[in-house]
């Protein structure tokens, strides 16, 4: 199975919705789902710092967690959980839209699994990012 995993977004609505929802605040969140969406993926998941893997359908309350206020040695728990939560599924590649923090500790876990993991916007700062789903809608 093809999966693509996006991260979550400071912006936030300020009520209890769907995880897709909650984030829909960030236009690069709203561009990289699009953008997901319109490709061949079989699913895809969200990063949250608070929740790890997030279903896009799941209702989640607003939350102020993120990786950026975590130490590594959190980010490496965080990515084992989230590792926990991706072994539930039958996953053997991964494109990830979503910062290195979000991948750091994760893609050598998923590696070791055999899980093949991709990072197509790779080395792309948010505006480089933003141009890039905007041109390939």
């Amino acid at each position: 199975m093809k999966v693509a995993l996006v991260s979550c977004s400071k912006n936030k609505r300020e009520y209890k919705c769907s995880a897709a929802e909650m984030y829909s605040e960030s236009t690069l969140f709203t561009k990289a789902t699009k953008y997901i969406k319109n490709n061949e993926y079989d699913k895809w998941f969200i990063l949250s710092a608070l929740h790890g893997l997030l279903e896009p359908k799941k209702q989640i309350e607003p939350y102020n967690v993120t990786l950026n206020n975590m130490k590594n040695l959190e980010i490496k728990i965080w990515a084992e959980q989230v590792m926990q939560q991706l072994q539930q599924h039958e996953i053997t590649s991964i494109d990830f839209y979503a910062g290195d923090k979000y991948r750091k500790y994760l893609i050598p876990l998923l590696e070791k699994e055999g899980v093949i993991c991709n990072v197509p916007l790779k080395g792309m700062g948010i505006g480089q990012q933003l141009q890039f789903y905007t041109k390939n809608f």
